[in-house]
């Protein structure tokens, strides 16, 4: 089996479903099995200066609406056959977390979605695409 075990980094946003999407017909053409991982992030900005109780609570609410939103997915999985889970991790560097994970699980194929940002923008926020293409072992494909 070309790819057996598909990771789809998930971070809510229109390129992430589309890259689920994308996944979903890979998996089924080649009868895969799909992880969703989505890394949650505290509140960067503050690190060291601020009471670790706010970012426990946004870390809560993050997860409340991600678990939301993956249980459609999940859903969608199903009904089209395709074996699907999810794992929530809290992250303190996505990259290296997603690269991580693919590594000690040995995914196959990381479908990723790319928010396309360009300039002063992409050179400011960084690309988390860019950023597992760069350093994960397995094949790639990043959905604009």
């Amino acid at each position: 089996m070309l790819f057996e075990n598909i990771l789809v980094p998930f971070d809510l946003s229109n390129q992430s479903t589309r890259a689920f999407k994308v996944a979903l017909d890979i998996a089924k053409k080649y009868n895969s099995k799909i992880t969703l991982l989505t890394c949650l992030e505290g509140d960067a900005w503050h690190h060291k200066y601020y009471d670790a109780r706010a970012d426990f609570e946004l870390i809560k609410k993050q997860r409340k609406v991600t678990k939301t939103h993956l249980e459609k997915l999940e859903l969608l999985a199903e009904k089209n056959n395709v074996s699907i889970k999810s794992q929530i991790l809290t992250s303190k560097s996505v990259v290296n977390d997603i690269v991580n994970f693919a590594k000690s699980r040995k995914y196959d194929f990381i479908v990723i979605g790319s928010h396309g940002r360009t300039g002063f923008d992409k050179l400011l926020l960084g690309s988390v695409a860019n950023g597992v293409s760069q350093k994960a072992k397995c094949p790639i494909l990043i959905v604009k």
